[in-house]
Parts: C-alpha cells; sequence; structure tokens
C-alpha cells in the first residue's frame, strides 16, 4: 500500500444550496423563500427595486455596495441590502434576550399583533374562493333524494365514491364489495350501479367508452339506431374512419354513417365526469419577461417578481452579532443563522444573474421566432450556449428546467427554445419545431377529400428545401396528435 496524489471535484455546501435554488422555478422559489422567512430570524424581506428601460435592476449596485458595507462590519458573507429594520423580529429577539421589563413590554406588543394578524387572516378567509363543488358531491345530493333500501344507498355511495374525474368507474364491482365495511353483496352493487348511471351528468359510472356513449344514447329522445349499430359494432372502424367498410357491413350508407358520426361528436361527451368537474390545470407564473422594447427597436427583458425576490439581513441581528455584551452562545447562535441567511441571499442572486443571462442569449439566438413565430425559430443547443457562457451544460439545463417565458407570442417553456435542427438547401439552419411547423401547415391546408399521406408531405418540404425522410414525417404527424391520411379523408 503506497501513497499516491489525485485531483478531486467536491461540491461545497454553498455550491449545492446554489444549484437546488438555480433549478427552481418561480412558485418553487416563493415557497423556499417563504419557508426561510419563517425559521430564520435574521432574514427579512426588502423592497422591490424599480426596473430600468432595459429591464435590469436599477438598484443592484446599490445592493452590491450595501453587502460590501456588511463584509466589512461582521467579516461574513452579507446580503443585498441590510438597511430598515423588522420590527417582529426585533420583538422576538427582545423577548429571548432581553431584561423582564423588555420582556413584558414585548408580549403585550405581541398581544396586540396577533389579535391584527389573525383578524387579517379572517378577512382573508372570507374573501377566498370557495372550493369547487366534486363530481362525488354533486352525485350524492342526488343520490340522497331518490327512495332506496339501505343496503342499495350504501352500494351507491361507495361506487360514487370510486368514480374518477372524469366519470368513468375503472373499479371492478367485487374490489368495492370487500373494501366496503360491513362488505357488501355483488348483487346489491350491480342493482346500485343502475340507478347511479341515471345521474347527472349521463354517462356517469361507465365502465368503458362504449358503454359511456351509449349510456348518453339511451338518454336521448328517438331510436338513434345508426348511432348505438355504429357504437355496439364499429366503434373501432368509426374511429379509423373506414365508413367503405362500415357501410358495406351494416347496410347504411356513407353519408347516413358520415352524419351520424357528426351527430354523436357534437351531443355526446368521451369524459362527462368534465361537464361538472374542471380539469385541474397547473398554473404556470413565467420567470421571465420578453417584450417589445419601447424605445422601438429589438426586445427587452426582465424577470418577475416572483422570480426576483429581494432579501436582505434583519438589522436587529447584525446588531446582536456586534454587541460585545451578547455571550458566546448567543453571537454564534446569530451567526449561524446570519451566514445562512447570506447564502440563500447569494444563490438566489446567481440564480437570478444566470437567467437573465441565458434569457438574453435566446432573445439574441431566436429573434426571428419572436418576429415571425415558429416558423422563424432556428437551431440552438445547448452545449452551444453552456460553451458560450464559459460553463457546464448541466447549468444551462438546470437554469431553463420548468421555468417559462412570457413573450409577444404567448407563454413557452424556456427549453422551448432549445432544439436540434437540420440545414436546408441553402445552408440555413432549421430547428426540428420549425419543422414540425411546416408539416402542420401543410395538413390544415390539404384537400381533406384527398388527404396527403407521408411521403407526399415529404416531397412538398423537400421543394421548400427541407430535406426530410417520410418516417420523420410520421414521428412528427404523431406528435402533433394529426391522424394518418386515411383517417382524416372526409367523405
Amino acid at each position: 500500500m503506497g501513497q499516491y496524489m489525485r485531483m478531486e471535484q467536491k461540491l461545497t455546501p454553498q455550491l449545492i444550496q446554489s444549484m437546488s435554488i438555480l433549478q427552481l422555478n418561480a412558485m418553487a422559489l416563493e415557497n423556499r423563500v417563504a419557508e426561510e422567512l419563517e425559521k430564520n430570524f435574521s432574514l427579512e424581506e426588502g423592497e422591490q427595486p424599480k426596473t430600468d428601460t432595459d429591464g435590469s435592476l436599477s438598484e443592484r449596485n446599490n445592493a452590491e455596495r450595501s453587502r460590501g458595507d456588511t463584509n466589512q462590519n461582521n467579516g461574513d458573507s452579507g446580503p443585498d441590502d441590510i438597511n430598515g429594520e423588522s420590527f417582529q423580529r426585533l420583538d422576538r429577539l427582545t423577548r429571548e434576550y432581553g431584561s423582564d421589563d423588555s420582556r413584558g413590554m414585548a408580549n403585550t406588543v405581541s398581544r396586540g399583533a396577533m389579535v391584527g394578524e389573525r383578524d387579517a387572516k379572517m378577512d382573508a378567509m372570507a374573501n377566498a374562493a370557495s372550493r369547487p363543488e366534486s363530481l362525488a358531491e354533486h352525485l350524492l345530493v342526488q343520490w340522497a333524494v331518490i327512495e332506496l333500501d339501505d343496503e342499495t344507498r350504501r352500494a351507491g355511495e361507495a361506487i360514487i365514491y370510486s368514480l374518477e374525474d372524469d366519470g368513468y368507474l375503472r373499479v371492478h364491482l367485487d374490489e368495492i364489495a370487500v373494501n366496503t365495511r360491513p362488505v357488501l353483496e355483488i348483487d346489491s352493487l350491480e342493482k346500485a350501479l343502475l340507478q347511479v348511471q341515471r345521474l347527472d351528468p349521463v354517462g356517469v359510472a361507465a365502465r368503458d367508452i362504449q358503454e359511456c356513449l351509449l349510456l348518453q344514447l339511451d338518454a336521448l329522445p328517438g331510436d338513434n339506431q345508426i348511432e348505438k349499430e355504429l357504437v355496439r359494432n364499429h366503434l373501432r372502424d368509426v374511429v379509423r374512419n373506414r365508413y367503405p367498410a362500415i357501410s358495406k357491413a351494416t347496410g347504411f350508407s356513407v353519408g347516413e354513417i358520415t352524419e351520424a358520426v357528426k351527430a354523436m361528436q357534437s351531443t355526446l361527451h368521451l369524459h362527462p365526469g368534465y361537464t361538472v368537474v374542471d380539469r385541474e390545470i397547473p398554473r404556470i407564473t413565467p420567470d421571465v419577461i420578453i417584450e417589445h422594447s419601447e424605445s422601438g427597436g429589438g426586445f427587452d427583458v426582465r424577470l418577475t417578481r416572483a422570480s426576483s425576490p429581494q432579501l436582505r439581513l434583519s438589522q436587529s441581528a447584525i446588531d446582536m452579532l456586534q454587541d460585545k455584551s451578547s455571550t458566546k452562545e448567543v453571537r454564534d447562535f446569530v451567526r449561524k443563522h446570519v451566514e445562512a441567511a447570506s447564502a440563500l441571499i447569494d444563490a438566489i442572486k446567481f440564480r437570478r444573474d444566470r437567467l437573465r443571462l441565458v434569457a438574453e442569449r435566446i432573445v439574441e439566438r431566436q429573434a426571428d421566432f419572436f418576429e415571425t413565430g415558429p416558423e422563424g425559430l432556428k437551431v440552438l443547443r445547448m452545449s452551444e450556449l453552456a460553451e458560450e457562457l464559459e460553463c457546464d451544460p448541466s447549468t444551462v439545463s438546470r437554469t431553463v428546467a420548468g421555468k417559462y417565458v412570457q413573450t409577444p407570442r404567448g407563454i413557452f417553456p424556456m427549453r422551448y427554445f432549445f432544439t436540434g435542427g437540420t440545414e436546408s438547401s441553402t445552408g440555413e439552419s432549421t430547428s426540428w419545431d420549425s419543422v414540425k411547423t411546416s408539416v402542420q401547415k401543410l395538413i390544415e391546408e390539404e384537400d381533406k377529400k384527398n388527404p396527403l399521406n407521408d411521403d407526399q408531405v415529404a416531397a412538398l418540404l423537400t421543394k421548400q428545401g427541407i430535406d426530410i425522410s417520410r418516417r420523420t414525417v410520421a414521428k412528427y404527424r404523431q406528435q402533433l396528435g394529426i391522424p394518418s391520411s386515411r383517417q382524416r379523408k372526409e367523405y
């Protein structure tokens, strides 16, 4: 066993925290900051600075100077700004480390503050939007007014609670029976299921698409003979647009089949539960705003308020740290929190600077997109940008992960602007997303009675200078959710 030298790259806790903060989106960063403000008494919110015409933070230089002054005073890494005073935290520190008289005064102030805080919370609760009605609640209101025996009523409630938000019952009745206490009989569940399927919305508690559509057709006026025949025996052919084959098998004309399908598309719902309960769409908070420059040409880049929180050290914590009369234990306690707060502030500043830098590069490289739309999207790889910014590609990946950009053309994920591509016949780079847009445009403009197949789409793109294979066209068509030419054909 001998001695040898080797080089290792180790991540410091500060670097780990910076990388962790870097990949948070605006909402996650807000939650993280709120947690830190709650548990670290030395950290407080500062005033949001006004933005310059170019979107840069106007008080950045002042914040840098303030941080430098803090470092000179206490020898620790400080925040952007230490001016001001947090009365709540000062009151807490006074209660913990002050005299008996000061503790009595603090308790008096604290009780008044608590009353005000409680009133504010009650007002907020009173003004908050009420929770929307769930599908189960909507059905149980109807179920309660139906006259049923106790066993059937209990079975129906078990079925209702087993439904998914779209209204389907995807759990087997025998599984519901054994998971209910006391155990239910299958006969009771089958009897209750027929009753639940009569509730509003029509089609609820169906076990598959076919049953769902038939329940709705049964509730419509008229016999709907053609529609029921299509759903019972030819649903797969309807999806594949094989109307001539259906006509041959049923004797109905292609015109009758076409009209029946159009009628079903306009009156029936594949997911009846969503007619009662709205789908939960995740809230998107942009991290970056790109807008037309007020000066005339080009675009301005600025960070949103949520993506650029302003934090600082509380003056009370700094005073305690500099107070020579404090015990070593108190100063160590305060120093620990100040260092944690300073590290967080530095990590947020790193995130802010890196996010701005990447957004500015996106505007430079994808200017044609902001002017003309998706057709102008150029090839931009993270590895290329990382080399330009002299950082690792993983840093660029963390910077754009889960983040959104608000632009004059809508809100887009930051990753949308990083894409591979190919070269056109003129030698100009064309992104794959731009090619997808071209595929979609050609199909939208086709003759629906004679739709383009993938070979024809590839040939038309080649004429436009985009060399692409039939298989690639098929892949992009599927990614765009566009059916095959046979399925697109209108009779």
